[in-house]
């Protein structure tokens, strides 16, 4: 993979789990980050870990549903680093409950961290690319977007929303030299897997034909290719990274 350095990263949703990881392989890459949470002392530890790496990065405290925190968040990247080249929209939530017992403010909860946020950071982030003659943006997908998953409607109807949102910006921007992809992550081990029992642990990696549960990294790979030259010929796809899961369903 030829390096980033020179190259500018926003990530959001990076204190921990798939962010973090991702942050780390863009250092790792040469590119600048810029760490995005909303939890500063989890957001710091990431950027120290860059810094440990030999990288360079940045915290910025946003919330991913708020415009004005993401308007200041690519604000202050180009104020900082004089460009924008790279985006990975990772920040989201998920809740569970049966479609008949949400309330509405759960479901307006579900649209706004996981679809209305990835329009807001892109809102802001493609003018700021537009600036810096291209980029490539990468938004955080989900396995729950391709199948059918009781409990998680919402969140599924939102990620699915995310692919429908970041082909229609692929196909308006690429005049632009902007390439927008997704990543549709299957189950990985994060911070919500760590109190699993370690024999719910083996039946989910037993039902998945790679044998084993995603780790964090093998997202993070995923997405710097996609915002690498490698991935140059790439835009409006949706990279499924869930070792052949959702292939092999019926």
């Amino acid at each position: 993979m030829a390096s980033m350095a020179g190259k500018v990263a926003i990530v959001t949703g990076a204190s921990s789990g798939i962010g973090r990881a991702t942050a780390i392989a863009f250092g790792r890459a040469g590119a600048t980050v810029v760490v995005v949470a909303r939890r500063p002392d989890k957001g710091e530890e990431t950027v120290q870990q860059i810094k440990a790496a030999q990288g360079k990065a940045m915290f910025i405290q946003a919330d991913v549903t708020q415009a004005s925190d993401l308007e200041a968040m690519v604000k202050q990247t180009v104020e900082t680093y004089g460009r924008l080249d790279y985006a990975f929209n990772n920040a989201g939530s998920g809740t569970s409950g049966k479609l008949a017992d949400l309330s509405e403010a759960d479901w307006d909860f579900e649209i706004n961290a996981n679809l209305k946020s990835v329009w807001l950071s892109m809102k802001y982030e493609i003018p700021a690319m537009q600036q810096s003659g291209g980029g490539a943006i990468v938004n955080t997908s989900s396995q729950g977007a391709l199948l059918g998953v009781a409990g998680y409607g919402a969140y599924g109807a939102a990620k699915a929303g995310v692919i429908a949102l970041s082909r229609a910006a692929a196909a308006e921007y690429s005049s632009d030299r902007i390439r927008i992809n997704t990543v549709s992550p299957g189950a990985v081990k994060t911070d919500l897997w760590a109190a699993a029992p370690p024999e719910m642990l083996d039946q989910v990696a037993a039902g998945i034909p790679l044998q084993r549960i995603g780790r964090p990294e093998d997202i993070a790979e995923a997405v710097v290719w996609l915002c690498s030259e490698g991935a140059g010929f790439v835009t409006g796809h949706n990279l499924v990274v869930d070792g052949g899961f959702t292939a092999v369903q019926k």
